[in-house]
């Protein structure tokens, strides 16, 4: 089932129509430089009716947003400006905003991508690019010392760019069925297995176990970028933008293109089925910490040998979340290069990251922390 969301391609301030918008990041809020009023988006989930009871979820609801990629949309695209009629030309492999260089409305790709690129929800910076560029700094200083030199010569925390990734948005009612073996001690004691050697030994009852039990999630984010969502290459650490969730998701308004003034965005390349399997794991994985709680009586812990999840009701939503981001090439000794990240989240200020290393000065200082433990053991060599 497919949930419209009534989003125009062309942003205008609702006071006066001007289309000459901006975002206060200080404010949190959308500025018309011609009238001077100010305003916020409305909340997603109340636009689309996703702020009611997850339990009474029922089939598969797709808002427009997070629809089907249509794989024939060609990248290169023309849209006619409703401001003043020109026609601009934007590679919507890159950008899914754009300016008319005419009149200067902003144009949203809304209606000529009804594929899913453009997404039903934004989640607005709220961290300046000042406060992301100290987090970075403080990041990659506690890492200087076994850092690679060219990365300490090259660094600038200054190049921090904010970056809007794109995610699907779950909300998940669901049956979690598991099955298993758990054991609860009866005796322990030590056995001798020779001379000046024991072990110790225990006896338990083993159980079946099993648990059925109904489960919602509410606001479930999965990655909606291959790259983003473990699919990237070797050759770098994407993931480490993963590390810095989760979002206030409950925050996120309605998209418009203004709020992406100044920054760059990324298109997702993954549909819900796509993520499907992911979503069903991170449930199934959710119900079973959960359930942990259930499991006391089994000191000796239980050893699950099946389980399954049957989704009985979701609803999906696409959503560009703010992210600072610090890159760094490593050009390695072998002439391969290695991409590495720092990424701050632009709401809360969490920080993860990588740094490359000088691997001679870490292998120099394990070999000499390893020497002075085993002298402190009272183990010496001599070479």
């Amino acid at each position: 089932m497919s949930v419209p969301l009534q989003v125009g391609g062309h942003d205008k301030c609702p006071t006066c129509g001007s289309t000459d918008i901006a975002y206060s990041q200080q404010k949190g809020v959308l500025i018309c430089r011609y009238c001077r009023a100010q305003w916020t988006e409305r909340n997603i989930e109340a636009a689309l009716g996703y702020d009611t009871e997850i339990s009474a979820l029922t089939g598969m609801h797709v808002a427009r947003g997070a629809g089907a990629i249509d794989p024939n949309a060609a990248d290169v695209v023309t849209i006619k400006c409703q401001g003043c009629g020109a026609e601009v030309v934007i590679n919507s492999a890159t950008n899914v905003q754009a300016r008319c260089h005419w009149c200067r409305s902003v144009l949203s790709l809304n209606q000529r991508v009804a594929n899913g690129a453009v997404p039903d929800a934004v989640l607005p910076f709220s961290l300046s690019h000042d406060q992301a560029v100290e987090l970075v700094n403080q990041f990659a200083k506690k890492r200087m010392f076994f850092a690679h030199k060219g990365f300490k010569r090259e660094f600038s925390a200054a190049n921090v760019v904010g970056v809007y990734m794109p995610y699907l948005v779950a909300d998940v009612n669901a049956h979690v069925e598991m099955a298993g073996e758990g054991e609860v001690q009866t005796r322990r004691y030590t056995v001798s297995t020779g001379e000046n050697s024991s072990e110790t030994r225990y006896d338990a009852d083993v159980y079946r176990v099993a648990r059925d039990f109904d489960i919602t999630v509410d606001d479930l984010t999965v990655e909606s970028s291959g790259q983003r969502a473990g699919m990237s290459r070797a050759q770098d650490t994407a993931n480490v933008i993963n590390a810095v969730l989760p979002f206030d998701t409950k925050k996120a308004v309605e998209y418009n293109a203004n709020y992406l003034g100044g920054y760059t965005s990324e298109k997702r390349d993954l549909d819900v089925q796509d993520v499907g399997w992911r979503v069903g794991s991170m449930v199934f994985g959710i119900g079973t910490s959960l359930m942990r709680r259930t499991l006391t009586k089994y000191d000796r812990g239980v050893k699950w040998t099946g389980g399954k999840v049957k989704v009985k009701g979701a609803r999906y939503l696409s959503m560009y979340a703010p992210i600072w981001l610090y890159s760094y090439y490593e050009r390695r000794g072998s002439g391969k290069e290695f991409l590495h990240y720092i990424a701050v989240n632009g709401r809360t200020g969490a920080v993860m990251g990588s740094v490359p290393i000088n691997k001679a000065k870490l292998g120099f200082f394990s070999a000499a922390v390893t020497l002075v433990t085993l002298i402190g053991g009272g183990v010496v060599f001599f070479l």
